[in-house]
């Protein structure tokens, strides 16, 4: 059997500002599977669309080999790009079955098989329901799966999660284009970079996100595991820099200490950045995180009143939120903080506050979204139980477009206010002055003048 896992392009619109400040970073969901499926045996190959120089087409048509399975990931934004993508692989390989997998299929299994274009659907996580799949194992006996049958959409039980992560191989990532990965603007110190992701789930149960997708119930990869894979990166793709996109680096303080105490003594000469919350964290992990090249924390705000929070199912409070910047300013590390803009219950008052209260926090970076309710989540069922939702235009779910008729703040306004908290955090003096005064190098230069393009002229 021989597999192909494609990662299908997100296409960010003109007016965005991810279009000027995303970078691109690996499909690690696909490069797990990968090396999982390559573990048993089976021959695998990922085209990542993200860092391709060609057309979908002609990457398709340039293959020497003729897959039997195509697997496609997908989440909301590029699920319809991924529909385009099956598309061409229905034309080009029409002996292959196809199958789609991530988060919007996962929760859109009905939709996804609808078109002629997918042949199966895995839900959560994929690399038992996949190697089955390929084993030639009954379709029926496959927890994970959904697929057709005479005309009917047959959904399996749920595949049960993986409990031990160490038992996953390391990622396949010398099955991607490693060369051309950049982090996002802002959010690197050197090159060449690249991710990593050490855990599995997430301990906060937010009504936006998918609390459900990876089980409430954190998984994490043990220090040896997250050591060794980071001697890898370093060793064979001379690797400077990693982002962890776990959603909660920080859940497992004990964990995260021993292996920064690793860095340390091994003397790995790797600078990092991650995503935290709040709640999770502490002086003193941050002033070890700092010692072992951390450089940059991320931490999703999200809003500047303290009743959007607690709607949003945020347990934290806009004290803990300045205490925990204040700490991570004082440990000598960048603050990166995010915001949605267009929640339920936000007003123009209160999407200003949220504007007030990042410029407050002074953090060294400040990302604003529109809040979009994607499928499979509390505030999207809420969305369209209300009657609030405007569009199932997957496209437009991109960060920047308002796809809920609020009834407090109507989506023009919504737009209107994103792109003024750009200008008014970013056009400051005294960030301006700050930003200048740690220019040290020429891709200091070069990012500012990226920054500056991105957020003005976008």
């Amino acid at each position: 059997m021989r597999v192909l896992l494609i990662n299908p392009e997100w296409i960010r619109k003109k007016g965005s500002i991810w279009k000027g400040v995303a970078g691109a970073m690996p499909p690690l969901g696909l490069a797990y599977i990968g090396a999982y499926l390559e573990k048993e045996g089976v021959q695998v190959s990922i085209i990542d669309m993200q860092v391709e120089y060609d057309t979908p087409e002609n990457i398709l048509k340039s293959l020497n080999y003729k897959p039997d399975f195509v697997g496609i990931s997908a989440v909301t934004t590029t699920y319809n790009d991924g529909l385009v993508i099956a598309g061409l692989c229905r034309k080009i390989f029409p002996s292959a079955r196809i199958i789609f997998g991530g988060v919007h299929p996962t929760f859109s299994p009905e939709e996804v098989l609808s078109h002629d274009e997918a042949d199966y659907v895995i839900r959560g996580e994929g690399e038992e329901t996949l190697l089955k799949l390929v084993k030639g194992e009954k379709e029926e006996n496959i927890k994970g799966l959904s697929y057709k049958n005479e005309g009917r959409i047959i959904h399996n039980p749920d595949c049960d999660l993986i409990k031990d992560l160490d038992a996953l191989p390391v990622p396949a990532y010398h099955m991607l284009r490693v060369e051309r990965y950049v982090p996002s603007l802002g959010a690197y110190k050197r090159l060449p970079g690249i991710s990593m992701i050490t855990s599995r789930g997430c301990p906060g149960k937010c009504k936006y996100c998918f609390g459900s997708y990876l089980g409430n119930r954190i998984r994490f990869h043990s220090y040896e595991y997250m050591l060794k894979t980071v001697r890898m990166l370093k060793k064979d793709y001379g690797i400077k820099e990693i982002a962890f996109y776990d959603d909660t680096f920080t859940a497992f303080k004990n964990n995260l200490k021993l292996f920064c105490e690793g860095l340390i003594n091994e003397k790995l000469d790797i600078t990092w950045v991650c995503f935290a919350r709040v709640d999770f964290i502490d002086a003193e992990l941050l002033a070890l995180m700092k010692k072992a090249g951390c450089h940059q924390v991320l931490y999703g705000v999200e809003s500047g009143n303290q009743e959007i929070l607690k709607a949003l199912g945020k347990s934290t409070t806009l004290e803990r939120v300045e205490e925990a910047v204040r700490m991570t300013k004082k440990a000598g590390i960048e603050c990166r903080t995010s915001f949605m803009l267009g929640n339920p219950g936000d007003t123009e008052e209160t999407l200003q506050q949220t504007i007030d209260f990042s410029i407050k926090l002074d953090a060294d970076l400040a990302m604003y979204n529109i809040t979009t309710p994607f499928p499979g989540t509390e505030m999207y069922k809420w969305a369209q139980d209300n009657g609030y939702l405007m569009t199932n235009d997957w496209s437009k779910y991109d960060f920047s477009t308002a796809v809920m008729n609020l009834p407090t703040v109507s989506p023009e306004k919504i737009e209107e206010y994103y792109h003024r908290a750009h200008r008014l955090f970013y056009g400051r003096p005294k960030y301006l002055i700050k930003r200048v005064l740690k220019i040290r190098t020429i891709d200091d230069v070069i990012m500012a003048f990226k920054a500056v393009i991105a957020i003005w002229f976008k």
